[in-house]
């Protein structure tokens, strides 16, 4: 089969790759009908080569159509029409069963000390052959797998597999009080979404990005935007009073600006293999620009919820500021299966409350992958959102 396979930083190709196949009685193949980039991919595409292989395939944000089924499975029948979530959970461990699926304690990479395995993403978490191909192979599929139905566009549904829980989880971590103020950094995918959510749910939001195409799709869905900038903190406190209630970083360690946090992360790139990794797990920075204006701009009392990813042993904090302001952080991987139940009717609803409609901004053939990352790390063409059809 044809897949998109990580071959270097910012090396991305459109191979040929073994089929998959039926491995355990819990699996399942799919024949993907959609996948999509995630800004979470282009930490591989860009930072986190130490742990790739030459020939990983890519892509955690996948959906399609049972092909074959393990002698276990039970709950799917080959023609079913299924979102598969990013992280891969058993769903009978004690973390599954508390709603921590992303933690799965069957899944667990130990051997670098990481929560569940994530499909096409590193060594870090399984190196689990991913979701940007053909094919996909399924572990856990009876419960992992949501089943959806055949009527509405894929796009309706994609967004299940990550972006949309992780944007849901992300404001509920936020806690805004009834009638509060949410600032959200970042109007990518996730920044879209958690804003949507937000006014949503009642809540006044603030979105805050330095690229006008973001801006200006958030303002088509009713969020006030404010350009990234040195005077963003006094913007959002002159708008808001006190601060906002609760803040979101949907951005994570590829923030703009941390010139010399962004000299390290290239500069450790360029090591051999072991010896990256070696200064990622004891000595790496991120840039922490969005974070830490994040943390000057919420009001005192309120809550910072980090959905974007962060991957520095050595990132500064400024605990200080987060005792005297009395700071609430919440933070983590989205536990995707724990949000399924209340974001399928959201997804399927004709009202489209959430705005799925308009959040694709490029639709291509898989073998145009390539340049789709390049395009869309570089934020050119007013990409926002891709979807790749193999």
């Amino acid at each position: 089969m044809k897949a998109l396979t990580w071959q270097g930083k910012r090396k991305i190709a459109f191979s040929d790759v073994p089929d998959p196949v039926i491995q355990d009685p819990s699996d399942i193949i799919i024949k993907v009908t959609s996948t999509a980039i995630c800004g979470s991919d282009l930490h591989l595409y860009e930072l986190l080569g130490p742990y790739m292989h030459a020939g990983d395939v890519l892509g955690h944000e996948t959906m399609g159509i049972v092909q074959e089924v393990g002698s276990g499975i039970t709950k799917l029948s080959v023609g079913d029409r299924v979102v598969i979530p990013f992280n891969i959970s058993c769903g009978h461990c004690w973390m599954c069963q508390h709603d921590l699926q992303s933690q799965c304690e069957t899944t667990q990479v130990r051997k670098h000390g990481k929560g569940a395995q994530f499909f096409g993403y590193s060594e870090l978490y399984g190196q689990v052959p991913g979701g940007q191909a053909e094919y996909l192979r399924v572990p856990h599929a009876d419960y992992g797998a949501v089943k959806v139905g055949h009527e509405l566009p894929d796009h309706r549904y994609l967004f299940l597999s990550d972006i949309l829980p992780t944007a849901w989880q992300g404001v509920e971590y936020a806690s805004v009080p009834d009638g509060g103020t949410l600032a959200v950094y970042g109007l990518g995918p996730v920044g879209q979404l958690a804003a949507r959510i937000g006014r949503h749910l009642g809540y006044e939001v603030l979105g805050i990005d330095p690229v006008a195409e973001r801006r200006a799709m958030a303002e088509r869905h009713g969020i006030q935007t404010l350009d990234f900038t040195k005077d963003t903190v006094g913007e959002l406190r002159g708008r808001t009073g006190r601060g906002p209630d609760a803040v979101l970083d949907a951005v994570g360690m590829e923030a703009h600006g941390s010139p010399v946090s962004s000299m390290f992360q290239q500069a450790t790139g360029l090591l051999p293999d072991k010896a990256a990794q070696l200064a990622m797990e004891n000595v790496s920075a991120d840039r922490t620009s969005v974070l830490d204006s994040a943390i000057d701009a919420v009001r005192r009392g309120g809550t910072l919820s980090i959905s974007g990813v962060y991957a520095g042993a050595a990132t500064p904090m400024p605990m200080v500021k987060l005792f005297d302001k009395q700071i609430q952080i919440r933070q983590g991987q989205c536990n995707v299966r724990s949000w399924t139940r209340k974001l399928l009717p959201l997804a399927e609803d004709a009202a489209d409350p959430l705005g799925l409609d308009d959040l694709v901004t490029h639709e291509q053939p898989l073998s145009n992958g390539p340049q789709m990352y390049e395009t869309f790390q570089k934020k050119q063409d007013a990409c926002i959102k891709v979807v790749l059809k193999p």
